[in-house]
């Protein structure tokens, strides 16, 4: 399986990191397809916890990661990133940013905000890090790229247009600040010099390896359920998160990818605002909540908490082509005695669907049907193989093979990196 895309399938938050830097062990290359310092990864491997947010999970296995065309760059957050991981004895020599990936820049961080503001109870609920403008300025072709940064004369030049509009905008319709061109040139030229190291052709470098051979994981930021054309529109991401988006993300052909894994937890989380069918009212959404360590890596904002949605997560393995799944976070539901699953949606008119609605007037309104399954209320702290689940855990993962008719490959049963399943029978990268 040369290539493999791992995509999350849900709204975010599964488990991705955890994912990626289990397979990357087996891999030879771990690439980013999109967005940029509004998605992060968390690890613990050998009781140490880590943090990433640009850099893709598989720099901790050591491997050769790629940032990809296909993100955003905050070349400060990205700095800081970079001294963080050294700090902690990671080696980050191995590491390929693409010279077309487009940089983040202060005033993308300031509308960002902005609009927010502006927008009071109709927000988007973003991470207010700057990704949706640094996108729009993209597909304005007003957007800075990484290989700008090396050009001073191009650099200048791109600042003096963008400033001759964003001054405007910052001074009369956010309050802000205007920004210097000469203080903005310095300090971005000198933020190139650290970059300098990692910049490579990155698509080039990725086909190379494709062809001598070698395993390549494509690693998606967000989720499904917010990719800009297919998602819970708007409140969505800036990029396009679904499997299809990793090929120009990277820069390689489709007919390269061979294997989508979906990563889905087994309940649901949400950041932000937007339509969230499954949702738990009252005590039991914090409870889950607490249970699963549920606040965001980057944000530190509480995530909203739901039973698992097998209709959105059908259209998940719809969308990407999803081959296989990665359950993720099984024994966060330990503690519970019953376990409702959402298998349908009822629509306003009282009919019922188990397809997710084309119609955006449709989604907020629908309301889950449930099927309850048992639980087992036993710890899988000491579960080493599928066949020590408790029999009402596998019979929740079989439910939703059965249901999606997709086999869950990789079955999560804690924090930790070896704490995974696999359906050959035996934990994976267990040390």
């Amino acid at each position: 399986m040369p290539a493999t895309v791992i995509v999350g399938a849900q709204w975010g938050d599964e488990g991705k990191g955890k994912i990626v830097d289990l397979l990357a062990e087996h891999s030879d290359l771990v690439c980013r397809y999109n967005g940029g310092p509004n998605a992060g990864h968390t690890i613990v491997a050998d009781g140490e916890t880590y943090k990433v947010q640009h850099i893709p999970s598989g720099i901790l296995r050591g491997k050769e990661c790629v940032i990809g065309a296909g993100c955003v760059i905050d070349p400060a957050v990205f700095v800081e990133e970079l001294d963080y991981l050294a700090g902690k004895g990671v080696a980050i020599d191995r590491l390929h940013i693409s010279t077309n990936a487009h940089v983040i820049m202060p005033w993308h961080v300031v509308i960002d905000q902005g609009v927010e503001r502006r927008l009071g109870k109709l927000k988007i609920g973003t991470t207010k890090r700057g990704i949706g403008p640094t996108y729009a300025d993209k597909a304005f072709r007003l957007g800075i790229r990484v290989q700008d940064l090396f050009d001073p004369k191009i650099l200048r030049q791109k600042l003096e247009v963008a400033l001759a509009e964003k001054n405007v905008w910052l001074e009369r319709v956010y309050g802000s600040e205007p920004l210097e061109l000469e203080e903005l040139a310095g300090r971005y030229e000198e933020l190139a010099q650290r970059l300098r190291p990692y910049i490579t052709d990155t698509s080039l470098l990725v086909d190379r390896a494709l062809r001598d051979g070698k395993t390549v994981l494509l690693e998606g930021a967000h989720a499904t359920l917010l990719d800009l054309d297919h998602g819970t529109y708007p409140f969505v991401t800036s990029s396009s998160t679904v499997a299809g988006g990793a090929a120009p993300g990277i820069g390689i052909g489709p007919t390269r990818i061979d294997e989508v894994i979906g990563v889905a937890k087994a309940y649901v989380t949400r950041v932000g605002e937007g339509p969230f069918p499954t949702e738990i009212d009252g005590p039991e959404q914090e409870r889950l909540r607490e249970l699963g360590g549920e606040v965001g890596t980057v944000t530190g904002r509480n995530r909203r908490c739901g039973w698992l949605d097998l209709v959105a997560l059908r259209y998940a393995v719809r969308l990407n082509g999803i081959t296989s799944l990665a359950l993720t976070k099984l024994d966060v539901l330990s503690a519970f005695d019953e376990l409702p699953v959402c298998v349908r949606y009822r629509l306003r008119d009282g009919t019922e669907t188990a397809e997710f609605p084309a119609h955006q007037s449709d989604f907020p309104h629908c309301d889950p049907v449930y099927e309850t399954l048992a639980g087992w209320r036993e710890p899988l702290d000491e579960v080493t193989e599928i066949a020590e689940l408790p029999e009402p855990a596998r019979r929740y993962v079989e439910f939703v093979e059965e249901r999606l008719a997709v086999e869950v490959s990789l079955i999560g049963t804690g924090r930790e990196r070896e704490r995974v399943l696999s359906q050959r029978g035996e934990a994976i990268a267990r040390r």
